[in-house]
């Protein structure tokens, strides 16, 4: 007989003193996350979000709500007594996607859709906070739920922290968060160490001559040398092959004219490119000028073209202790883990909090699909570490997680996450097991 994928029962497993009373609760948190998924906002206009937010924390006793925080940022804070100050952190802002999922609850806002799940995330911090305001008897300590502005654009966390957010709340002990993907309900990955790749946008404009379409002889071809480009950047992630992990560089948008018969004066690329070390970040980008002013040299551009990164996210690093203290509470908690071999290729603001306090920091990443859609073969690749085919992706048109079990499980988790530090015990407890 063939394993089953790992899952989390209806209701979550066995109560624990702090997610005692959740399952009564979790159709008022399923339904905030559908109301949520069906009014996104985009990086720094998440005003509505923001008022949802305050307005749920309004309601579980003992939380200071301080909202307006590095923009439309809010930040609470509970206070238990002495001990530890543990930092819970969920992103709020959505991407400008059109959503094609088809859902009873899916995006009133035109273009706009929360394609990567950031809904559940806020979502299940609220529930966590209410389970922790429910149950002071059973934790110690302090905890700050900080519910962040423009992940997306890497510039949230950053905010937050120009806007004194270290200097106006408790300094954490320990900042903890997480991310759901397209894994059943009830699985956890994450690994110490870099376990996200840096990031950098990077805008490329390159200069011609325009003309009329019919007289190409008179002009400097930017669409030309914009192709040219493209297809030269392609190598650039191949030559990289040799290291484990690799760079990564991707051109997502080529921009240029307007109509069929004009050629334009000028061409934009929009790259994307993640690295694991500052090194290779630094080659590669001086690997990108120089191919791109090859690329105008050789077709005569009138100057050389603009190379501009934008928007940077850090790498990712997860404190090596701090991570074997979460699994193993994860653990006991009943969820299965998986220890990641080589960091995602995804990338997160989340670590400029740890970093500027001088404290070790955890970033998981949690399933949030229905683990009875898992057939026999995704279980197969599932064991391989690998998603099955046809897995729907976080920022895909298509993707969105289930409610009925993104939110529990998201709830669950940064719960025993939260009690690995302010619990009875501290955290200790039987070794993490493996998917």
């Amino acid at each position: 007989m063939r394993p089953q994928p790992p899952a989390l029962p209806d209701t979550g497993p066995a109560d624990t003193p702090l997610t005692s009373g959740l399952a009564a609760r979790l159709p008022h948190w399923e339904e905030v996350y559908r109301d949520l998924h069906a009014h996104p906002e985009p990086a720094f206009r998440e005003h509505r979000t923001a008022a949802v937010v305050a307005r749920e924390l309004a309601g579980a006793d003992g939380w200071e709500v301080t909202p307006g925080v590095g923009g439309t940022g809010v930040v609470a804070v509970l206070r238990n007594g002495d001990g530890p100050v543990v930092w819970l952190r969920a992103d709020m802002d959505a991407l400008p996607v059109e959503e094609r999922t088809g859902l009873p609850y899916a995006s009133l806002e035109p273009g706009l859709m929360h394609a990567c799940g950031h809904d559940v995330h806020v979502a299940a911090l609220l529930a966590a906070c209410r389970q922790l305001a429910a149950h002071p008897a059973t934790w110690n300590g302090t905890a700050v739920a900080v519910f962040q502005p423009a992940e997306e654009v890497g510039r949230g966390a950053r905010a937050m922290l120009d806007d004194g957010v270290l200097d106006r709340f408790p300094r954490p002990s320990v900042v903890l968060g997480q991310h759901v993907g397209p894994l059943p309900a009830g699985v956890v990955v994450t690994r110490p160490g870099a376990v996200m790749a840096a990031a950098d946008s990077i805008r490329v404009t390159l200069y011609g001559t325009g003309a009329h379409a019919s007289t190409p002889h008179l002009a400097v071809d930017p669409v030309v040398m914009a192709a040219a480009a493209v297809l030269r950047l392609q190598t650039v992630s191949a030559r990289q092959a040799a290291l484990n992990p690799s760079a990564v560089l991707t051109v997502g948008a080529l921009h240029s004219g307007t109509v069929a018969n004009v050629i334009p004066h000028t061409a934009e690329l929009l790259c994307s490119l993640r690295t694991y070390d500052e090194r290779t970040r630094e080659e590669v980008l001086a690997e990108i000028r120089r191919i791109v002013r090859a690329e105008a040299d050789a077709q005569g551009a009138t100057r050389p073209p603009d190379v501009e990164p934008y928007d940077p996210f850090p790498l990712t690093v997860n404190d090596a202790e701090a991570t074997g203290r979460l699994l193993t509470a994860l653990a006991q908690a009943g969820t299965v883990t998986r220890t990641l071999p080589v960091p995602l290729g995804g990338s997160e603001d989340f670590g400029r909090f740890a970093t500027a306090a001088g404290c070790p920091s955890v970033f998981f990443h949690f399933g949030g699909a229905d683990p009875g859609s898992f057939d026999a073969e995704a279980v197969e690749a599932l064991e391989r570490g690998a998603l099955p085919p046809g897995t729907v992706m976080n920022h895909s048109p298509f993707y969105a997680p289930s409610d009925r079990h993104a939110v529990a499980a998201g709830t669950r988790h940064l719960l025993a996450a939260a009690g690995a530090w302010l619990g009875p015990g501290g955290g200790t407890g039987t070794a993490p097991r493996e998917a």
